[in-house]
């Protein structure tokens, strides 16, 4: 493999000092042989030869799959590793990696895999460009890290391998502008490839539908209606039980919809992230006295801070909970252990359903939080040299082909998955594919989250027939959770400042502090506790994290 150290050791540790004095959350969250899958993706890389030897880039890099020969390039890639390969396996010599390499023989590169912790890939990302011996494809979900290598000239700018005339094609296609304009900075150098995401929906607030049509109650669209919903259903029981939860909130956004002033303000609600946006976004002091509110009148578990997943599941499925906030989909992914169709093997006539977002307090709009489109990101550090880049970035756009992310995630026709009526791929025997491929699926496909769809459609309709019987809650679920205006990335992963990593800790036992005050007290507290609160954050440093997201966003 061909490589130029173009860092000096003292360049490298002084960009690890600086870059890495704290570290940031990571986001944001699967027979060999001819298949038709192969098939259609080898045709696939037959066009774009052709195109890519009439379209080759006036850079003279040919990056679309196919349109160049390499003469035997090594490419090093990073690839997580979570401990979860089969027995007979490890995580860089099973199936789906010799296929990944055989692959990638018939353009003459050779694929090797670096395997790295995906519990501890900041610091191993670390400790390897400090010491020269970074993979040449980088993988984080910290977007800032990639940044900086970048702004200290460690990391390639890679527009002049993909924004040019026949120049991955294939991954411009699949991708879009908008997820690729994600890793540029703002003088349009491209730092990094973003994976996109296969859809962006979050989170739903779900009730049971039964016991809401039986009060002949009607699906609430705003705070006040919702409240009384839940009043109704916990004490107004119509199966007659006094044991109801009428709710908990997860805090995952299908509230902060409904009660933030920020909402309509895309740039402010980026900046307000998670540890500031108590702070200053004035909405959420609404939020919280509506919990109080909510805890005050007995409609909420009485030690909620305090409730156990396992005892949060259990009251969903042993029919206690009239109303809960979760990750879209929780109504009947039983994976998670709180499906529908668990509930109804105690109920039979019960019902699960997600509700479209409520009107927005301040405005009376409708608004969904959601991910950000795109996932991790993936850089070439500037230890590889121009044809190792080239190469790198002719992988990343196999990625986006048939025979590339969609084989690595779907896996092969007859094996794993039949194509239905509308020619969706359905999965064939799930248990097989769990234990075959699905545990590595996703970090090997590094270009898409949440699986290889060319729409958002393709993905709902793939993923619903995962749920046979429960197609349309899955449908309505996904549906939902976009509904109106978008508030991205509410766990601030596209940025950490400089100050996070170390203030984070403060902010959040404050939080954790002080959000059961002002949550439990007496209603006539309630302004007291969160004139404290506000002071305790204060001086926690919220409005240093604030000032520097400020600069970082207002530039971009």
């Amino acid at each position: 493999m061909k490589k130029k150290k173009v860092l000096s050791g003292l360049l490298a540790l002084a960009m690890t000092a600086s870059l890495f004095a704290g570290c940031g959350k990571a986001a944001g969250t699967s027979a060999e042989g001819g298949s038709s899958a192969e098939a259609g993706g080898n045709e696939a890389a037959a066009a774009s030869e052709g195109a890519g030897e009439e379209q080759a880039s006036s850079s003279g890099y040919q990056t679309t799959y196919g349109s160049k020969q390499f003469d035997n390039v090594t490419i090093q890639v990073e690839l997580f590793d979570r401990e979860n390969a089969p027995s007979g396996s490890t995580i860089t010599d099973n199936k789906w990696t010799n296929y990944v390499q055989e692959e990638m023989k018939k353009v003459g590169i050779n694929v090797e895999f670096v395997a790295v912790p995906r519990s501890d890939e900041i610091d191993k990302m670390t400790s390897m460009i400090a010491g020269g011996i970074a993979p040449d494809i980088v993988l984080t979900y910290t977007y800032s890290k990639a940044k900086d290598y970048y702004d200290q000239g460690g990391v390639w700018d890679l527009s002049e391998f993909v924004d040019g005339e026949g120049q991955a094609a294939n991954l411009k296609k699949y991708l879009g502008d908008s997820v690729i304009d994600m890793g540029r900075t703002n003088g349009n150098e491209l730092y990094g490839i973003v994976a996109r995401r296969a859809t962006t929906a979050r989170s739903n607030f779900y009730v049971r539908k039964d016991w809401m049509d039986a009060l002949g109650l009607s699906v609430p669209t705003t705070v006040d209606e919702l409240y009384n919903l839940v009043e109704q259903m916990t004490k107004n029981n119509p199966d007659g039980r006094t044991d109801i939860i009428g709710t908990t909130a997860w805090d995952d956004g299908y509230f902060l919809a409904a009660f933030s002033k920020l909402a309509s303000d895309p740039l402010q609600s980026v900046i307000s992230c998670k540890l500031t946006r108590d702070y200053f976004d004035e909405g959420m002091k609404e939020f919280y006295r509506f919990r109080n509110k909510l805890y005050n009148n007995g409609l909420v578990h009485p030690e909620y801070y305090a409730l156990p997943t396992d005892d949060y599941i259990s009251y969903i499925i042993n029919g206690n909970m009239a109303t809960f906030e979760d990750h879209v989909g929780a109504n009947i992914d039983s994976r998670l252990g709180y499906a529908l169709p668990t509930l109804r093997k105690n109920y039979p006539d019960a019902d699960l359903v997600a509700i479209p977002p409520l009107k927005n307090i301040w405005d009376n709009k409708q608004y969904s939080t959601t991910y950000s489109e795109g996932g991790l990101i993936a850089f070439c550090p500037k230890t590889a040299d121009e044809e190792t880049v080239e190469a790198c970035v002719t992988y990343l756009d196999w990625m986006c082909t048939k025979e590339g992310g969609f084989t690595l995630y779907h896996g092969f026709e007859g094996e794993h998955f039949e194509y239905d009526e509308d020619g969706v791929p359905v999965v064939i025997d799930p248990d097989y594919n769990t234990a075959d491929k699905d545990w590595i699926r996703g970090d090997l496909f590094l270009t898409g989250n949440a699986g290889y769809f060319e729409t958002v459609d393709d993905f709902n309709k793939a993923t619903a027939k995962q749920y046979p019987g429960y197609e349309d809650h899955f449908i309505a679920d996904q549906e939902y959770a976009l509904v109106g205006e978008h508030i991205e990335d509410i766990d601030d992963s596209l940025y950490t400042s400089p100050s996070q990593a170390k203030l984070a800790a403060d902010i959040n036992l404050v939080r954790d502090e002080w959000l059961v005050k002002v949550i439990t007290c007496p209603e006539g507290e309630f302004e007291a506790n969160w004139d404290s609160f506000m002071a305790a954050l204060k001086d926690a440093g919220v409005e240093t994290i604030n000032e520097e997201r400020t600069a970082y966003f207002s530039n971009k």
